[in-house]
């Protein structure tokens, strides 16, 4: 049997570049990650998005 690593939602927002993609990995609030690839142009969108929210 595979040795199982410890499923933990603690940890920084993380954003990697593999590949020809980008993975971005959300901790949720009730423990876990939600884990996105995205391509450069839809990285590029989601950071206007976010800017234009923010402020």
């Amino acid at each position: 049997m595979a040795a199982m690593k410890p499923r933990t939602g603690d940890g920084p927002l993380e954003v990697t570049k593999e590949g020809r993609g980008i993975v971005m990995r959300v901790p949720l609030e009730g423990g876990g990650r939600l884990v996105v690839e995205l391509s450069a142009d839809e990285a590029k969108e989601l950071g206007e998005a976010l800017k234009q929210v923010v402020g």
